[in-house]
């Protein structure tokens, strides 16, 4: 494991010290490689919760004063600081949560840059002049920071989901709670590190590790908090959304997916079935914007199954720090078991498996589904693996039809060489991100990244997180 200047086990940061539970309560991190202890950390309860809120609501009045070029010297120094502790990020994301190197590698670089991007915003929380009605009235708005903001980041990209979220709601002149995913609390401890390193007052930013479904009603529920941005399963974002709305707390959730892919006949296959690949076999699947469905024109359909089958028995599943490795461990018990049970479910139903379906350890091989039809659960239910399901489809409409067809609405991709299907398909997908000729995994800091129904409300990105953090204030002056 990667040496780290924090002693184990982990602590929270809460006012900028280094703090056990009130309780002293621990908790084990397992490497989901093996399920090999990785490390401890502090089990956070509601009275730690608490403790958090109340430090970040006490630096909110100070830390809202600072000016945008402080503001931004800090996080262009955590970018400074990130550079020099990578080795330390990435040992940690490939032992705390199984990232290949690859992966690690790119959530690296990804992270790097939404925190130069989140230095940006700090010049851009701007309101405008308004006319008047009346005369001699200087009219215009201004934008403030909300407050205290609480962040709750997932397992599977807790860097990038770190560095955006944090890095924007510091830009604008928030302070900041942080729960992450019990699964991934070393990594936050690096990055809080990072924060107290580049010189962030003490309670700008706040974190406190432990079991969400234990303790996340205690940040999300509590009245001084201003603010919620949630990443995970639809099922807590609901939930999340529930206890908000009794607050009237604003919040951006981004939540599951099961994201399509359509493929006409005039694609070129040596240029999609790479891409297609990537798009559900990085991070073996665990990704909520992963293209879980391929509908491909049936004039191609044999010869997709074909290629894309070939492909999937070659991924790499070898060690994790070969930069050959594509396939990463799930990374619970409780996963492991829905994946294998949606693979189960489709075989007994009638399905084909056309490639892998096997398991090495704690890992899923790529695993390719024909024959997928309504009453398998693997066609509507999100299976966050390296499971996809591919379907035959007589005609572009058609496609378009059976991709609108689910409750998520997050990602969605076509390849064609026809630019007014493809232009058809972005203006009447029901999916919050369309890609054309492109995969549906894909993400920059300053677009608007999200999408509708059960995959969630809001956007992210720095103009997104720019304008859901802040709030508009109208003034006047009669001259």
């Amino acid at each position: 494991m990667a040496k780290t200047s924090h002693p184990q086990p982990f602590q929270h940061f809460i006012g900028g010290d280094w703090v056990d539970s009130k309780d002293g309560a621990v908790f084990d991190i397992f490497n989901p490689l093996d399920d090999s202890v990785y490390g401890q950390a502090a089990k956070g309860a509601a009275a730690d919760m608490r403790s958090a809120v109340s430090a970040a609501k006490a630096a909110f009045p100070g830390y809202r004063a600072t000016l945008p070029m402080e503001r931004e010297r800090m996080l262009l120094r955590v970018a400074e600081i990130m550079e020099r502790r990578q080795a330390d990020l990435i040992n940690c994301l490939v032992d705390e949560i199984g990232s290949p190197l690859g992966k690690a590698m790119f959530e690296f670089n990804k992270g790097l840059t939404m925190v130069r991007a989140a230095a940006g915003v700090c010049r851009y929380v701007r309101g405008e002049t308004i006319p008047s009605d009346v005369p001699n009235k200087f009219s215009m708005s201004i934008r403030e920071p909300l407050g205290v903001v609480a962040i709750i980041t997932p397992f599977n990209v807790p860097l990038i989901k770190t560095t955006r979220l944090v890095a924007n709601a510091l830009a604008v002149g928030n302070t900041v709670v942080h729960l992450p995913s019990e699964m991934a609390p070393h990594l936050t401890v690096l990055f809080a590190e990072i924060i107290a390193e580049a010189g962030f007052p003490p309670g700008s930013y706040n974190v406190v590790t432990g079991p969400g479904a234990e303790i996340g009603d205690s940040l999300t529920g509590h009245e001084d908090v201003d603010f919620v941005t949630f990443t995970g399963s639809s099922v807590v974002g609901q939930h999340i959304a529930e206890i908000c709305a009794k607050r009237r707390t604003p919040n951006t959730l981004e939540m599951g997916g099961k994201s399509p892919t359509v493929i006409l006949a005039d694609a070129d296959l040596d240029q999609v079935v790479p891409i297609a690949a990537r798009s559900i076999f990085m991070f073996a699947g665990q990704a909520c914007i992963g293209s879980s469905r391929f509908y491909v024109e049936r004039p191609i359909y044999d010869e997709f199954v074909k290629r894309f089958s070939f492909v999937a028995s070659k991924v790499g599943m070898g060690d994790l720090r070969d930069p050959n490795t594509v396939i990463a461990p799930i990374i619970s018990d409780r996963q492991r078991q829905r994946v294998k049970d949606h693979i189960a479910d489709a075989v007994a139903k009638g399905a084909t498996v056309a490639a892998g379906g096997e398991w090495d350890g704690n890992r899923c091989q790529p695993t390719l589904l024909t024959g997928v039809t309504e009453e398998m659960t693997v066609c509507k239910a999100e299976t966050f693996g390296p499971v996809t399901s591919i379907y035959p489809i007589d005609s572009y409409e058609e496609a378009l039809e059976m991709a609108n067809d689910t409750a998520y609405g997050l990602a969605a991709a076509i390849f064609t060489k026809d630019i007014n299907k493809a232009m058809h398909f972005v203006q009447n997908s029901g999916a919050g991100m369309c890609h054309i000729n492109g995969p549906t995994i894909h993400d920059e800091p300053h677009i608007p990244f999200g999408g509708n129904g059960e995959s969630g409300s809001g956007r992210e990105g720095t103009d997104a997180d720019m304008l859901a953090m802040t709030e508009l204030k109208w003034v006047t002056i009669q001259l």
